[in-house]
């Protein structure tokens, strides 16, 4: 199966995802793929989104190797008992300097929505290692969300294993073992730009889009 483009894949994901349209849930979109999938969720069952911002802290002899994570509020290090202190705490304060910078410009001074009791679902427009996706979750973890549920177009089957071990639950129609990168599955895999995810921000977080559920 290959997606049209994003919107085709946020309405495979919708169907999906109807068992959650009367429940307290909060879209959680990772930029900038993931947020036209998850504003289409959220304006089909009127639940407030924001994003997910995360970055991986690389290891200083190479940084394509994860020693930790860092998201808007809070990180986790990996106990790497050789690695210099002080270049952790420099990578950590750059990059929460960096996506406190990012959030900024997509979505002003808006106060990040909380999702304390609530089924937080994470959306993307694909995965492939997820590494620094599963760094996010385990940060997630700490804010006491009700549940947390992964729901993506497409991901690796060694992927997709790792992540379902970390949720409450994974959705995802295609989990191949030829993966052949997420735009692979996708006629149409255009870049979003800044001010398509401005826009879509904006638009989605207005009153008459969200509907609070008691």
């Amino acid at each position: 199966m290959i997606y049209t483009d994003r919107n085709d894949a946020s309405l495979k994901l919708i169907s999906l995802l109807e068992k959650f349209k009367n429940s307290k849930c909060v879209i959680l979109a990772v930029p900038r793929g993931g947020v036209p999938i998850g504003y289409n969720i959220a304006r089909k069952f009127h639940f407030p989104m924001d994003l997910l911002l995360a970055k991986k802290i690389g290891h200083p002899l190479n940084k394509e190797v994860a020693i930790g994570a860092v998201s808007l509020e809070n990180e986790i290090v990996d106990n790497y008992p050789y690695i210099n202190i002080g270049y952790i705490e420099n990578e950590i304060l750059e990059i929460k300097e960096s996506l406190k910078n990012r959030y900024e410009k997509f979505v002003g001074d808006r106060t990040p929505v909380d999702i304390k009791n609530k089924i937080v679902i994470i959306v993307d427009d694909g995965i492939a290692t997820g590494n620094t996706l599963l760094a996010a979750i385990k940060m997630i973890r700490d804010k006491f969300p009700k549940k947390i549920v992964v729901a993506v177009p497409v991901a690796p089957t060694d992927s997709a294993k790792k992540i379902s071990k970390e949720v409450d639950e994974f959705i995802c129609p295609i989990i191949t073992d030829n993966f052949i990168g997420v735009g692979g599955y996708y006629m149409n895999f255009s870049q979003v730009s800044d001010e398509e995810v401005v826009k879509l921000m904006n638009k989605i977080n207005s009153p008459e889009n969200i509907t609070i559920k008691s």
